[in-house]
């Protein structure tokens, strides 16, 4: 059964790698002389530039809060987190309302000192460094998350043989403390990176060419199929090397605390410009990467909003909470039995297989919903000739015109974010419970019901909110997969925002955020209880 399950959601994966040899008619020659280079170039912009800014940020400010005592510390602990609610693309609408030619801001600057358009310099929001700055200040959290769980997690022996030896708060945190934190802050810059590669409704609506747009121009602007899939498994394989290159790079180094013994941690009381310095810097990133954006949205929405909201905005907002919900259902539903699964028959081929079946959060959207397309319109096409020859009728598009692809490609892109709670929080379950339910006649199924499925109830829970809220904000997979006269509050915010009708667009973008973020403080206070001895 679990390899069952991998091959199914590892399908788009093959399917998109399977078209690497096959031939596009001169296809690839004209990309490559005219938008590959720019798509190439954009894209590797954004990996640096996200890279080295989630790091210094997220990692900065969860040192900060874990080992500093300054003013506000309670309230960033969980508000550095918030930007995670808001998606690119929605950050992307508000700031480009803001700071626009003709927006509030600029308005008001010339209004004030009677500029006029060639009196002065702004920069243009909507370019390459923009895209860049704002995906950094949403993504900054998955390294925020993971390196702050570092932190809380690491041994105060450790710390005080660093103390020992002289090392000062600096000297503590770039030699002892972040070298430890290095598989976390790693695996939270593999994130955001994963996300970058993954962006669509920001860099779209920016007129930044990258990959991820190169493959929806080329599959629905030109018509070339194989063409788009080949670019897809050009991404692909950057994703690969990405984790392959990481992987090599930590050789055979291990991480490992020495201590079963913890306690409180040491805290840095800092005082004066040092203490209101840290503030600061801790707020910076809530301010422009959560509230500033929030409250113009918010401001827009009340002095325009939807036009549409009321009864078609209940459509838009029903469907996003029925696909949410069917997508987290099933995604936590199989995600326990792949965990299950492993812990039955715990061998070598059982863990390739969760492997692969996990490893579709790296896998963009874009590049998962071709890999649908693809096998689901070819098994249309020979339900249609079937049907065709033996009644005489044409039944359309049933599997690819269809919610069912869109599930799919939710359940292929975030099994991983289910699978990786679930499977942290049936390793904590001791095996003896397993052997007592067996040796009262359990079943394997009923001592997942009855044993494990209760015990892991508050896990399941937070596997599936993540799983609801990455739904509700996936825009590449639900742009080119939703069927005909199908939005959603994504699809919504997007189609208003292309139109430039961003106070229209604000209502959409305002409900997503807000669904994003009771998850958000919930995360945070689980993180909060998790460094053991508290």
């Amino acid at each position: 059964m679990t390899i069952g399950i991998a091959l199914i959601v590892a399908l788009p994966v093959i399917v998109v790698l399977a078209h690497l040899f096959m031939p596009t008619d001169g296809i690839w020659q004209h990309l490559g002389s005219t938008v590959l280079p720019r798509y190439l170039g954009n894209t590797l912009f954004l990996v640096v530039t996200v890279g080295l800014g989630t790091f210094v940020i997220g990692t900065g400010t969860a040192w900060l809060v874990v080992m500093c005592r300054f003013p506000g510390r309670r309230l960033f602990e969980w508000g550095l987190l918030l930007p995670l609610a808001v998606p690119t693309y929605v950050i992307a609408y508000a700031y480009t309302d803001f700071l626009q030619y003709a927006g509030p801001l600029q308005t008001s600057l010339r209004e004030t000192f009677g500029w006029s358009a060639g009196d002065y310099f702004f920069p243009d929001i909507r370019s390459l460094w923009g895209a860049a700055t704002l995906i950094t200040l949403v993504l900054y959290p998955y390294v925020y998350m993971l390196a702050r769980a570092a932190f809380l997690e690491q041994s105060v022996c450790v710390l005080d043989v660093g103390r020992t030896l002289g090392r000062g708060p600096w000297r503590l945190f770039s030699s002892v403390a972040l070298p430890l934190a290095r598989p976390a802050i790693v695996g939270g810059v593999s994130l955001a990176l994963m996300e970058t590669l993954n962006e669509f409704g920001a860099v779209q609506y920016f007129g930044v060419d990258t990959f991820t747009t190169g493959i929806y121009r080329t599959w629905f602007g030109m018509g070339e199929q194989v063409a788009a899939a080949q670019l897809a498994a050009c991404l692909l394989a950057f994703v690969i090397a990405l984790v392959l290159l990481e992987r090599w790079s930590r050789g055979k180094r291990r991480y490992f605390h020495t201590t079963g013994r913890y306690q409180h941690l040491p805290e840095f009381v800092l005082h004066g410009w040092r203490a209101w310095a840290t503030t600061l810097a801790c707020l910076t990133p809530v301010l422009l990467g959560f509230l500033i954006p929030s409250g113009l949205l918010g401001y827009l929405s009340f002095q325009g909003g939807d036009a549409l909201f009321g009864a078609a905005f209940l459509e838009f907002a029903g469907n996003s909470l029925l696909l949410a919900t069917l997508a987290s259902i099933v995604a936590v539903s199989l995600a326990l039995l792949l965990s299950y699964g492993a812990r039955l028959n715990p061998g070598r081929i059982t863990r390739v297989a969760t492997r692969v079946a996990a490893m579709g959060y790296a896998v963009p959207g874009s590049v998962v919903a071709v890999g649908i397309l693809i096998p689901f319109v070819w098994l249309d096409h020979q339900i249609n000739d079937v049907i065709k020859g033996q009644f005489g009728v044409v039944v359309g598009l049933l599997l690819s015109g269809s919610a069912f692809i869109l599930i799919y490609a939710y359940l292929v892109r975030f099994l991983a974010v289910s699978f990786n709670a679930i499977e942290a929080s049936l390793g904590k379950v001791t095996p003896s419970m397993d052997a007592a339910s067996r040796t009262l006649g359990q079943t394997a199924g009923g001592t997942l019901r009855k044993v494990h499925t209760p015990i892991m109830r508050g896990s399941l829970i937070a596997a599936g909110i993540l799983v609801f809220v990455d739904v509700m904000k996936e825009l590449p997979a639900t742009v080119i997969l939703r069927p005909f006269n199908f939005d959603t509050l994504a699809i919504r915010a997007h189609s208003l925002a292309a139109d430039e009708r961003l106070a229209e667009a604000s209502t959409s973008s305002l409900a997503i955020v807000a669904v994003g973020i009771i998850p958000v403080i919930l995360l945070s206070v689980a993180m909060r209880r998790s460094r053991p001895g508290s």
